[in-house]
This record gives C-alpha cells, structure tokens and sequence, in this order.
C-alpha cells in the first residue's frame, strides 16, 4: 500500500486510543473529541481498509482479530515516533542559545548586560558569534542576530533594539587641533574600521567621495576598534550610541553625524521560538534604551 492509499492519521490515532483506554469515551476524553466522532472514525478507518476491526455484537465494542493486529503495530509505530520526538526536544532544550552579532555590538553593549541575563536565567548556555557577515538564521544554526542597519531582511522576523545614528569620530590628537574637516580631508587620514566591514567606502561614497586612496585603513576586530580611535590611530565611522560619552567627556571629536534611521535590530526567523531564544528575547526588550 502506498502512502498515498494510507488511511488518514486521525482514524490511526482513534483505533489507537480505543484500544488503550478500551471504550470510545475515554478514548474522546484522551482526544479532545466526542465518543461520537471516535466511533465515526472507527467506521471511516474499517471502510477504508475493508476488514472489521471493532466486534460491535455485544453491549461493550471490542477489538476484532484484525483490530488487534492493527492496534499493536499501530503502538509500535507511535511508541516509536514519541520516542524520537522527546529525545530531540530534549537535544533542542540542551542546545546552547547561539547569537550572531558584530565583535563592537558584542563589546560595548551586549557584554556589559549579560551579568543581568546569568543572574536571571543561570539555566542557559549562550554562544556568542561575533561576526561581521549577515548569516543565515536555520533551525539548529544561530538562533537570533543582532544587526545593524535599516531593518530590510525580508522573509524575518525584525525589531528595534538600539536606533542610533552614525558618527565619524577621531581623537583631538590625531585632528591636531582642527575642529571640523572636509570629507575631502578626511581622506587623507588613516580609518579604522572593523575586520569584514565597509563602514569607511559606505560613508564616503554617501557623501560623493571617491573611495579612499591616499589616507592608510587599519582593519581590526570590532572590539579594539573604538579603543584604537580613542589612541588616535585613526578615523572611524560607528554608531554615536557607543561613543557618546567619549564625546561628552571630550576624548573624541564628532566630525560628522548622520541622522538616518538606522540602528540595531533584534533579528529572528519566523514562526515559534524554543523557550530559550524567548527568554533571551525578554530580556533584550527589557534593555532597550
């Protein structure tokens, strides 16, 4: 028999609970549906496959020879699948929450909170991903990104977690003394930027600069990057979120800030969520600022 001539899993299911709990009640009560709609499934199964499977001759409905032979491998058969969905609900559950996000983000931001998230939830494991490269959110890969940009990833879930603008920063050393500078000059000027991204080509061509050509580009791990601009190594473009206080205490200069709406966005794929990418997702919310 094919899988296409297999009688419907619903009437499978009815057989199978008539024969543990031995009377159509019970087996409604273990269904969630009425006696009534068990004994139409029963007729609907044994006219589907063409044999008696219920005695209905006396006052109790018993299970025939053939409903008997249906009924233990129809145990087997769900025993099985039971099995196999408990052992990977319970591989899912021990599976560590897995976040991508960039080494900045996971640095300045996410790092300085997660004490918060350990108190609250010591039961679970998180893997941080600090990468600069969009991945691919698939069931058992990362679970949640944290990206930054304008929020257009069709086909996800996505959600506001830090609107903020972009600044291009330096230190009073390295501008030796100047307070503005044109994009122009700025070329001249070694960036920073972090390893895999292209903050520095994004923000000149935006303001109609040819791509750098004379002033040196350090590429470094997000996490040494707002470090090595406050070092005066060089030029950086990133969010003004993470450097505002810098600014305010006059370790770094703002050259210029452009107000977009852009940010960091919570990243998920669609549909349920287990329960530890939901906790972690509580608590993101709970942070924002």
């Amino acid at each position: 028999m094919s899988w296409r001539n297999m009688p419907s899993l619903i009437s499978l299911r009815a057989l199978d609970a008539f024969a543990v709990e031995g009377n159509v009640v019970k087996a409604g009560q273990v269904l969630n549906v009425s006696h009534a709609a068990i004994s139409q499934h029963l007729k609907q199964l044994e006219e589907h496959l063409g044999v008696s499977l219920v005695d209905r001759s006396g006052r109790n409905l018993v299970l025939t020879e053939e409903g008997e032979q249906l009924a233990r491998a129809l145990r087997l058969g769900f025993g099985a699948i039971t099995s196999a969905v408990e052992e990977l609900m319970q591989i899912d559950a021990a599976r560590p929450l897995h976040i991508s996000c960039t080494s900045t983000f996971a640095t300045v931001w996410l790092m300085p909170r997660l004490p918060d998230f350990r108190l609250k939830h010591p039961e679970i494991d998180l893997m941080l991903d600090p990468n600069p490269q969009i991945v691919t959110l698939r069931p058992g890969g990362v679970d949640l990104a944290i990206r930054h940009g304008d929020g257009n990833w069709p086909g996800l879930d996505v959600e506001m977690l830090v609107p903020s603008a972009i600044s291009v920063v330096a230190s009073p050393a390295l501008l030796e003394g100047r307070q503005s500078v044109t994009p122009e000059e700025l070329g001249e000027l070694p960036w920073l930027e972090e390893i895999g991204a292209n903050e520095a080509n994004t923000w000149f061509e935006s303001h109609g600069v040819e791509l750098l050509s004379r002033g040196a580009r350090i590429q470094l791990p997000g996490n040494l990057l707002i470090e090595g601009v406050r070092a005066g190594q060089g030029v950086a473009a990133t969010v003004r979120k993470f450097v505002e206080d810098d600014l305010a205490s006059g370790r770094l200069v703002e050259l210029f800030c452009d107000e977009v709406a852009r940010g960091y966005f919570i990243v998920t794929r669609p549909g349920v969520q287990r329960p530890p990418v939901k906790a972690f997702l509580q608590w993101l919310r709970r942070q924002k600022s």
